[in-house]
Formats: structure tokens, sequence, C-alpha cells
């Protein structure tokens, strides 16, 4: 009778001796919980395509600070829903916007958690896209790349006089990794780091954001700002200029989809790695539980650890509370 020459089993016997030899290890520091900031007082409004996740004013959204603080997550970062819309999105750099507002009250009660900030203009303006409208080609509006940076520069630094810690960029314009850096270091918030939204793909796994934040564009589509989900090496081409321009931190976005992508700008670059495990990515796992086809739990830790794996040093998750509880 023959036996086999090596028994890698021996290895996976106990789970102690399991944790010994994990390659890869998932804790409540690779985490960051996204919140939804609402007009008012006393919201607490539950989205109905992101089941357990809120509408939170202000005052609420304090409370749902100190909660994520107490269970070890290191941060946050905020999307604003704004009182009113225009054309360019002039709300989301108010000095008392909702998202201002929630800067200070959440550094107020809670200094030690770290709040990042999404700059971008979908949710603020009128026609749902990321930035200025303008009309170039035979009449066809597009999204004017360079004044929307000079936007952007009004919107980081307001947001950085608020005392964010991260500003996030997320509309894919060129430019504006360098622009934003330049428009913090004359405004004197050097310290105020930028996380890029280096690689954003036009995905259809946004869906359930887009009814969050009410941000569906009114015509067309981001196409042709966001990127082709065929193309991997213009992902890497992206992600070098965001470092080249001074980006802290460089995002994948979404993370399921592009595990390999993740993984390719682990190898090519020193830069933290972040990584969005986005809307439609949580609402399938809750979908697929609620109808008992899948063990929640343990696949929504299957699916985060997938994402460390494959090299994102922090997880952007609507996950991170029920992880963090587990962890």
């Amino acid at each position: 009778m023959s036996f086999p020459d090596h028994r890698p089993r021996r290895l996976r016997r106990t789970e102690s001796i399991r944790r010994l030899v994990r390659e890869t290890t998932l804790s409540k520091s690779n985490l960051i919980y996204p919140l939804f900031v609402a007009p008012g007082q006393g919201v607490r409004k539950e989205i109905s395509s992101l089941v357990g996740q809120y509408h939170l004013s202000v005052d609420q959204i304090v409370i749902e600070a100190e909660a994520v603080a107490k269970l070890g997550i290191p941060g946050v970062i905020l999307f604003g829903l704004p009182e009113k819309k225009d054309r360019v999105g002039s709300e989301s750099w108010h000095e008392h916007g909702v998202i201002q507002n929630a800067i200070r009250a959440i550094k107020q009660k809670v200094p030690e958690l770290c709040v990042s900030v999404d700059a971008c203009f979908c949710e603020y303006t009128t026609h749902g896209h990321c930035g200025v409208i303008i009309e170039k080609r035979k009449g066809q509006p597009e999204v004017d790349n360079d004044s929307t940076l000079e936007n952007l520069g009004r919107l980081a630094v307001s947001y950085a006089q608020a005392g964010a810690d991260i500003v996030a960029p997320s509309g894919m314009m060129d430019g504006t990794i360098g622009y934003l850096r330049e428009a913090l270091d004359e405004a004197e918030f050097e310290d105020v780091a930028l996380m890029a939204y280096a690689a954003k793909y036009a995905s259809a796994y946004y869906g359930p954001f887009r009814e969050a934040v009410d941000s569906a564009p009114s015509f067309g589509d981001r196409r042709g700002y966001q990127m082709d989900p065929a193309n991997i090496r213009e992902a890497i081409r992206e992600v070098g200029l965001d470092v080249e321009e001074g980006a802290d931190i460089v995002m994948v976005k979404p993370a399921l989809a592009y595990l390999d992508v993740i993984s390719e700008v682990r190898r090519e670059f020193d830069t933290p790695v972040a990584a969005y495990n986005v809307s439609g990515e949580y609402a399938m796992l809750k979908a697929a539980a609620e109808r008992g086809w899948i063990d929640y739990e343990r696949t929504m830790m299957e699916t985060l650890i997938s994402i460390r794996r494959a090299g994102a040093d922090m997880i952007l998750t609507y996950h991170a509370k029920e992880a963090a509880a587990l962890l």
C-alpha cells in the first residue's frame, strides 16, 4: 500500500494550527465605514436598497461615529445629501453644508476617529454628473474637466477647514490629485491626506448607492470619465499618474470584480492601497442571506479576506460594523 509523500492536511487539523499558519489576516484596523449625512434633525432613515444602512442627520451621525469608534474601526468616509442642488453642485463647498457640519461634530465628539470625505458632485448637481456640464461637440453636453477641478479645489479646502483628515476625490477627472494637492498646500493644509479613487470603473455595481444619494445621471452615463471594466493596463497608468501627483493612498473601486486589478496595483506600487467593497456587492450578500441561500457571516468574512488577500491595505465596506463585531 502506497502513502502520500506530503501531507498538507497536518496543518489544517485544528483551528489553533490553522491560525498559526494563516497567510492573510483581516483586522478591524483594515476597515473604513461609509456614512450618509442627511439634512435635518433626528433623521435615521433606512436606505431601502442597502439593508442596515441609513440616512443620518448630523446629530445621529455623531452617535453612529461613537459606535464605530467603540467597535475599534479606525475610520469613516462621509457622503452628503444636500438640502438643494444646482448645476455645479455649489452646496458641496458651503461652509455649513451637511458634510462640513458632520465633520466638525464628529471631530468634536470622537477626535480620534479618522474622517475621510468623498469629494465629488454627483449628489449635489441637478443633472447627476460628477462636474461642470458644458456643450462641446455638436451640441452634446459633457463634463468639463478643468472647470470641474476648480470646484474640486474649493470643495477640498472646505472639507479641510472643517477638520477632515483625508479628502477622497472620486470623479476621475484628469489631474485631480495634483490640483488638489496644490490647493490644499496653498491653503496651509499640508497635513490633509489625499485618497485617490485612482482606478474607478464604470460599474453596474453602484446601483444601490445611486439610489441612496439620488445621484443617477439625468442623461447619458459616466463612461466618458470612469474606466472601462475591460482594462487593467489603463488602471496601472491611472494609479501611476495619481502617485506622481501626490496621492497618499490609491483606491480600486469596485473590489470583488476587480481583485486582479487590486493585486496588480499592489505589485506595482508601494503606496497604501484601498479597495471599495461597493453597494452592489453588499446588497447581493444581504439579498442572498435574506433568502437563506448563504451563511451571511461566513460569506461576508470570506469576501473581505479575499480583498485583503488580493493586496488591499484598507477596505471601505458597509460590512465594517458587522465584521468588526465578529473580529
